[in-house]
């Protein structure tokens, strides 16, 4: 070898071993970096026998895909379990002491020691305070469901904003990486921002890729619909302002197509917008329809009935009234009955009410009392009361519990299907973070970068790099020793 062709292979290795040392580097200092995909600078011959120095970018497509599909369901079940874990929250707990079983059970309990001492005035008021109590926590249960509809709603749009700003920033980078593709460009940072856009997407929506010629891609939901294809397709939400139990909450559409809600408590849905629709739309007003059942029991549990001998009045609230001002009849469901449901005025003290109505009955008037006498010693009506608590009666079956059952074993029944499906959420969601765990941690022990793999070449360069140098000093050295003789 010539000492011209020795120094210019020096002065190729010293080239060829900068861009390797900065690759190297740039991948150390974007080390913590979760998005960045590791660089190989890899040697390559040409067919002239030059040496030359290629960057690859780590990937694993197969991989990639299995990770955002864990991101979606792992992301619809916790969104799913948190909205659970709120609802469960209105009814106090762990403990569920601000439930309707807890409050009813107490104001029973209260009722049937009031029944063995009906001439007590002071059982009469306490048993008028639990019932006021009752009454108060179906009402702000009531509330707090619709606020969770509402909350739920608010994310909606929230997320519908950011999916939408998502999608534009995706169009952006996908045409970045496209053109840099055909002109020839190093485009591994695009590649970079564009998979990072995908795994943001996927966590609110289900999302499929499809990777076509020139390093294009387009998206779609997981159930097929066009979330991008060379622009990217508008996702719509309009917010309500507020919500009741009969207000239906308005649908989120991807491509003009309506985006459907997740199913079950291990849901279907991908992606945590298909869970909040779930939460909004499915167990929460579930959860309301259960309440009202519970409203309407109560009502009609302590209906007044006309005691005259021929029988021509109609039932009458008693102890419970609501703003429909009637005893509903049949086991039908009365939307929003719980909001509104209160203790019958005339047995409140404070608002000139007697309280020892009801024992005697007569709330409606004298055709519905039990104890016209006033007998102190009379305890029948509230014996029935305290009886009608555990017998059954019907209910709708709209409310997704049994249909026949007694008031203090449907309010039960209510917190178990709380319960259960708050409980199948957790385990679902624990199983499918662990899915999503192992699938990222698998992309990133290959895309990912090793300080201690990166340090070790590092100091491989390093060697190599003064090796070149003292190549490039030698054959310095002999030019300087020809010259010096051909003086």
């Amino acid at each position: 070898m010539s000492l011209t062709s020795a120094l210019s292979t020096a002065q190729s290795s010293l080239s060829n071993y900068a861009t390797q040392t900065n690759v190297v580097s740039r991948n150390i200092s974007n080390a913590s970096d979760p998005n960045y995909s590791r660089r190989d600078a890899v040697l390559t011959n040409s067919l002239f026998g030059a040496q030359g120095v290629n960057i690859q970018r780590a990937q694993d497509t197969a991989l990639f895909v299995r990770s955002i599909t864990d991101t979606s369901t792992a992301s619809a079940q916790q969104t799913l379990l948190t909205g659970l874990t709120d609802l469960k929250n209105i009814l106090g707990g762990n403990d569920y002491e601000s439930s309707p079983s807890v409050l009813i059970a107490t104001m029973r309990d209260t009722l049937a020691t009031y029944a063995a001492k009906p001439s007590e005035a002071t059982l009469a008021q306490m048993a008028i305070a639990d019932a006021v109590t009752t009454a108060n926590g179906l009402n702000d249960a009531s509330k707090a469901v619709q606020t969770v509809r509402y909350e739920a709603d608010k994310e909606i749009k929230r997320q519908v904003d950011t999916l939408n700003e998502l999608l534009a920033r995706f169009e952006t980078s996908n045409n970045r990486v496209y053109s840099g593709t055909q002109t020839g460009k190093d485009v591994n940072a695009e590649l970079d921002e564009r998979e990072s856009l995908i795994k943001q997407i996927s966590s609110i929506i289900g999302v499929t890729q499809v990777t076509r010629a020139g390093n294009d891609v387009a998206l779609y939901t997981s159930d097929g619909v066009t979330l991008f294809e060379t622009v990217a397709r508008p996702v719509e939400f309009e917010p309500s302002s507020g919500f009741s139990a009969s207000l239906e909450g308005k649908q989120v559409f991807v491509d003009g197509v309506p985006l459907g809600a997740g199913m079950g408590a291990n849901t279907t849905g991908r992606g945590s917008l298909q869970s909040l629709l779930q939460i909004r739309d499915d167990y929460a007003p579930a959860m309301q329809t259960q309440l009202d059942e519970i409203a309407r029991a109560l009502v009609v549990t302590f209906a007044e009935s006309d005691q005259s001998a021929t029988p021509t009045l109609p039932d009458m609230p008693g102890l419970f009234t609501w703003a429909g001002g009637t005893v509903p009849a049949g086991a039908t469901i009365e939307p929003g009955i719980a909001s509104t449901l209160a203790v019958n005025p005339a047995l409140i003290q404070s608002l000139g009410g007697d309280p020892k109505l009801l024992r005697d009955g007569g709330i409606n008037g004298a055709a519905y009392s039990s104890n016209p006498t006033g007998a102190t010693g009379y305890s029948s009506l509230l014996d029935a009361h305290v009886l009608a608590l555990d017998t059954p009666m019907a209910f709708d079956a709209a409310a997704g519990l049994s249909s026949s059952a007694s008031l203090m074993e449907f309010a039960a029944e209510s917190i178990g299907w709380l319960e259960l499906n708050r409980s199948d959420a957790g385990t679902a969601a624990e199983s499918r973070e662990a899915s999503r765990f192992r699938s990222v941690e698998a992309l990133s022990s290959i895309t990912g970068v090793s300080l201690d793999e990166e340090m070790s070449m590092l100091l491989e360069l390093e060697q190599a790099y003064k090796a070149s140098a003292r190549l490039i000093a030698a054959v310095d050295e002999m030019l300087q020793a020809l010259m010096a003789a051909a003086r």
